[in-house]
């Protein structure tokens, strides 16, 4: 990342670990927030010419799918970035390792890089499982009360997503089911700083990431891409600000499911996420509107997500949501 693992001790804790077992390393802490192909290929051209054994991301999502990505390119120097979205393509990397710093993103433990190409669309492509996680939830200890709702929910969405995703499983939904308990019992007292909370949130982000490493995410995680965008909201805010619209939408073809998901959260998902003042007013042009549901009408998440979601619809989740 750029400085939050440098304030809660991650970095040295790694350091020194290195510089006691030997091991050589060049540190890159100009991790974006959502990185870009730039930022990418900053890093890619700077180290081109050394060698490698493997890769550490440290930090939340950003620096760990920014890890991802830059041990393919490491590894395989011919390939263009855009390669990284050709499955074909992708054969080799450097192996990476994961230091997840956040409760939120499950990164350490799911296969995706989400990267913001040159037009602004945040596009996530598959490309491998890191070989190891190591999770120390004292990491978490002196994060924000706002980075810790926003990556709190961005678990929470993780786990419902998953649960409601036409790929799961019944393995997937025994995991979603108890991150989802976790995140309810958890979260309100995480956010208040409670270490006890913020623990069990680090493990039901891990849960909520192998989650949907199976299943992946649904249309309410594309719904969120262009507030994070356009709009600079967190992308775990972003997103739960639309799941309980798209799952109001998705009750059509589930609605056991969906009930499940609400009875889980005390009755209602939409008044569990209310209490935290997660939805804030957000200023939308009628431009931008339609421009988002012309983009949300045809991403690729819509085949993994139950119900019928019509431009009409997905204009009336964006107008709920952001209160427009």
């Amino acid at each position: 990342g750029k400085s939050s693992s440098k304030k809660n001790g991650s970095l040295d804790d790694l350091k020194k670990l290195l510089d006691e077992t030997g091991i050589s390393y060049e540190i890159f802490d100009e991790v974006e927030e959502n990185p870009s192909f730039d930022n990418v290929m900053k890093a890619v051209e700077r180290y081109r010419n050394d060698s490698f054994d493997f890769v550490v991301g440290l930090g939340g999502g950003s620096p760990m799918d920014f890890a991802k990505a830059v041990a393919v390119l490491l590894k395989e120097k011919d390939l263009s970035i855009e390669d990284l979205y050709d499955r074909e393509k992708v054969r080799h990397w450097l192996p990476v390792v994961e230091i997840p710093t956040t409760a939120g993103t499950g990164s350490e433990v799911t296969p995706y890089s989400i990267l913001t190409d040159p037009e602004g669309n945040k596009r996530g492509c598959t490309l491998m499982f890191p070989v190891y996680a190591f999770l120390d939830p004292r990491y978490t200890y002196s994060m924000s009360d706002e980075l810790t709702l926003s990556t709190g929910v961005d678990a929470l969405s993780h786990a419902v997503e998953g649960y409601l995703s036409r790929k799961s499983t019944p393995p997937s939904d025994a995991l979603a089911i108890e991150a989802m308990k976790i995140i309810y019992r958890n979260l309100p007292k995480a956010i208040e700083g409670n270490r006890e909370a913020r623990k069990k949130m680090f493990v039901a982000s891990c849960l909520a990431g192998m989650v949907i490493a199976q299943t992946g995410t649904t249309l309410a995680h594309a719904l969120g891409y262009p507030l994070t965008t356009e709009k600079g909201i967190k992308h775990g805010r972003a997103t739960g600000m639309v799941l309980p619209f798209v799952m109001e939408v998705m009750k059509e073809e589930i609605p056991e499911k969906v009930n499940t998901v609400n009875h889980i959260f005390g009755g209602s998902l939409l008044k569990f996420l209310k209490e935290f003042g997660l939805y804030e007013k957000v200023e939308v042009s009628s431009e931008e509107l339609e421009k988002w549901v012309e983009k949300g009408s045809r991403a690729k998440h819509l085949k993994n997500t139950p119900g019928t979601f019509t431009p009409e619809k997905i204009r009336d989740i964006y107008r709920e949501a952001l209160g427009v």
